[in-house]
């Protein structure tokens, strides 16, 4: 067999196997992600009947913003629930690839992604393009619909199955008032008084100082990535 000849068998045999993986990858997360949809647009509607007739700026609301982006208004918050179109394997260094199940068959590192992002809903409301958002939660799925999900201290330990529990609605539930949960307790500090002390007449005539003065939870305060946990951490 000729080295072009070799190369071309190469070829065939990748798509045949990875790319094959990666498509099937892509249609469980697409799959799921349209089920969270779903499920976000039950669990508003649940818990606004539950509410009553309270204040209606703490209602939630739910929006599809497109095919792989949805929204939830909670209170002050927004929650960004995103899929990545792309497929990804875990890093080398990732306590993933400390599961059996992945040692197994290293296949099975190959997830999407669904991202859960936190914001101001002040941020969207007046256009506050240079606000901050933080990333709670990254839900990842595989070509057998094993799901691992990776996030802030309340999410941590909630999921320690990857290999043994396939992703179901009910976990999908679990995950969204987990994220709720955390978004809510999760508070807007007061900035450092040297962060805000000097303001041009400018910004102040034309209220745009929030561009320049950039808001979000725990603004001056370091967002450590040791606030990231894996769910096979024992952290609490």
């Amino acid at each position: 067999m000729s080295e072009l000849e070799v190369k071309k068998k190469s070829i065939v045999d990748t798509l045949k196997e990875k790319s094959v993986l990666k498509q099937r990858v892509y249609d469980n997360t697409l799959e799921w992600y349209n089920i969270l949809k779903d499920v976000l647009n039950s669990f508003t509607k649940e818990v606004n009947i539950t509410l009553g007739n309270i204040d209606p700026r703490i209602r939630m609301e739910y929006t599809d913003r497109s095919t792989y982006d949805a929204q939830l208004r909670v209170a002050g918050d927004i929650l960004l629930f995103s899929m990545h179109s792309n497929i990804f394997q875990f890093d080398r260094e990732h306590p993933a690839w400390k599961t059996p199940y992945i040692q197994k068959n290293k296949y099975n590192a190959y997830s999407g992604i669904i991202n859960i992002y936190n914001f101001l809903a002040d941020s969207f409301r007046y256009s506050r393009l240079d606000d901050l958002g933080y990333l709670i939660a990254r839900i990842f799925i595989n070509h057998e619909n094993q799901y691992f999900v990776e996030g802030k201290r309340q999410m941590a330990m909630l999921f320690t199955n990857y290999g043994n529990e396939a992703i179901s609605r009910s976990s999908l539930h679990t995950i969204i008032a987990t994220a709720i949960q955390y978004s809510l307790e999760f508070d807007l500090l007061v900035p450092p008084y040297d962060a805000v002390k000097i303001a041009t007449v400018g910004q102040m005539e034309s209220k745009i100082q929030n561009s320049r003065l950039i808001t979000g939870k725990r603004l001056g305060f370091q967002f450590n990535s040791d606030d990231v946990l894996v769910s096979n951490s024992n952290e609490t």
